[in-house]
């Protein structure tokens, strides 16, 4: 049977999703992509080109495959200019499947701006967008981005493009518990072991970008983090071991054989 990651009315069947941003060219992010497995890019439509038809367009290279482009609103710092970038990118192309990103912390942390993503989810889930929501790490704001429309949350792990792994893996677990809908690592992975552990702990899938964009082998690193989401969610659904304070014998002591000395 399919393990399959529902996101409202779209299915996908990996767990991976992956970023187009940070890459010397179109070309290397498509091999990496297409090595990774993902079935979902997401792109920052305010600085790679999928509308524009008579310039280099990302939406070309993906033409033929089994990815489907995920436009964000990076860049976005009020909800009015993430209602509007997105109502501009459905005409354009037709894309309602959307990862909402309203970032309060334009400096350093590039934390989002909680208050102002759960507006624009409220409004553009009414006008019919399925709705991924980049969030922070609390379940309080998770179940009301759940409640005001969105189909999928997304906290981060670390901050965006830090490569920290996952800080706050308590937090994950009480987002999962909150919500209904799938919760999606997003931010922060910078290994393959970061994305294994972060399905191991119950997340349905995982987002990273930076990780591979800047391994010094990206596509290899891409081919690393497909089999890494693969063995974590396994490993999640397989049910691991108790943990002990003190050692088990791995097999039993009934019938041992038992030396006698002289």
């Amino acid at each position: 049977m399919k393990d399959i990651l529902k996101v409202g009315k779209y299915e996908f069947n990996s767990r991976l999703i992956v970023g187009s941003g940070k890459y010397k060219d179109f070309q290397t992010t498509k091999e990496a992509t297409l090595a990774s497995g993902s079935n979902l890019i997401t792109v920052a439509v305010r600085r790679v080109n999928i509308t524009n038809k008579n310039e280099e367009n990302l939406t070309d290279y993906f033409s033929g495959t089994n990815v489907m482009l995920l436009p964000n609103s990076a860049g976005c710092t009020k909800a009015k200019e993430a209602i509007a970038l997105f109502r501009m990118v459905r005409e354009a192309v037709g894309l309602d499947l959307i990862k909402l990103e309203v970032i309060g912390d334009t400096a350093k942390t590039l934390y989002p701006d909680v208050i102002e993503t759960l507006e624009a989810c409220e409004i553009l889930a009414k006008e019919g967008f399925t709705i991924m929501s980049y969030t922070n790490d609390d379940p309080i704001i998770a179940k009301r981005l759940e409640d005001a429309g969105s189909a999928a949350v997304m906290p981060l792990a670390s901050p965006i493009g830090s490569g920290l792994g996952i800080q706050n893996r308590y937090n994950i677990l009480f987002i999962k518990e909150a919500v209904k809908i799938p919760v999606i690592v997003d931010a922060g992975i910078g290994c393959a072991s970061d994305a294994a552990i972060a399905m191991e702990i119950g997340a349905d899938a995982v987002l990273t970008n930076s990780a591979l964009a800047y391994a010094k082998e990206p596509i290899l690193m891409a081919e690393a983090m497909k089999y890494a989401v693969m063995a974590g969610r396994k490993g999640f659904l397989s049910g691991r071991m108790a943990k002990k304070l003190f050692a088990t014998a791995s097999s039993s002591n009934e019938g041992i054989i038992e030396f006698k000395g002289n």
